[in-house]
């Protein structure tokens, strides 16, 4: 990818929307595009943290693992977003492991040039630490779910959570979730078996709560599964 073609895919990212053309012009000068197919990692956990990357397509899985190699899933991303989301201003390694699982192309920035041009940015920096507040939050509240909420209440949040990062939503208020996710990715996701998010599908379709169309998509309102969690 050119440094003019880099330019249009970040003038595209909301972090970067605002930069002045001299503002984003720093940012590509230090940047290249790599491309990544399907099953191979962009970074291992504990590699020393030298990147920060954004999203031009495909879509990523981030995870932790520990030493017996259970995986517990931290993320999905997709086009338009960044990662990793901790390491600025300090030294370290990456906090997770990032898989391709849609072949992706992305750009690629060294961290400690990118942290040179934050200290220059001032209102840059603080796009920045508002994404990563976000992130933040969400990962709060879905560790308050994992405290307060049991299996149940946890697979209907997170598909809640799904539906709103990845879904579309319909006319009817409805979302549609497509069939990207298996029932070991949601029960990775949570820390649960991959039986009992099945059990959990069963019955929120027994119970009309969720639909699926012949494509393996999940239709629900939203609104309908949180009255199960009251």
């Amino acid at each position: 990818m050119k440094q003019s073609e880099i330019k249009d895919v970040l003038a595209k990212f909301t972090l970067f929307r605002d930069l002045t053309d001299k503002e984003l012009t720093e940012i590509v000068n230090i940047s290249i595009s790599r491309e990544y197919k399907k099953g191979n990692h962009v970074f291992m956990q504990d590699e020393p943290l030298e990147n920060v990357y954004f999203i031009y397509n495909g879509k990523i899985k981030i995870y932790k693992s520990d030493i017996s190699g259970k995986e517990q899933i931290v993320n999905f991303l997709k086009k338009g977003e960044m990662f990793p989301h901790v390491g600025f201003f300090r030294k370290g390694g990456y906090p997770a492991f990032s898989e391709i699982i849609e072949d992706a192309t992305l750009v690629v920035v060294p961290i400690s040039k990118f942290e040179h041009v934050l200290i220059e940015n001032p209102e840059l920096s603080i796009k920045v630490f508002k994404v990563l507040g976000e992130k933040i939050v969400d990962l709060q509240e879905r560790l308050e779910s994992q405290i307060l909420n049991n299996t149940y209440e946890q697979i209907i949040k997170l598909l809640v959570r799904l539906g709103k990062t990845h879904g579309q939503e319909l006319e009817d208020e409805t979302v549609k979730l497509k069939g990207e996710f298996t029932n070991k990715d949601l029960a990775n996701m949570i820390g649960t078996t991959r039986e009992t998010v099945s059990r959990t599908l069963t019955k929120l379709k027994k119970d009309g709560k969720i639909k699926v169309d012949s494509k393996g998509s999940m239709l629900f309102d939203p609104s309908e599964l949180l009255d199960e969690l009251i």
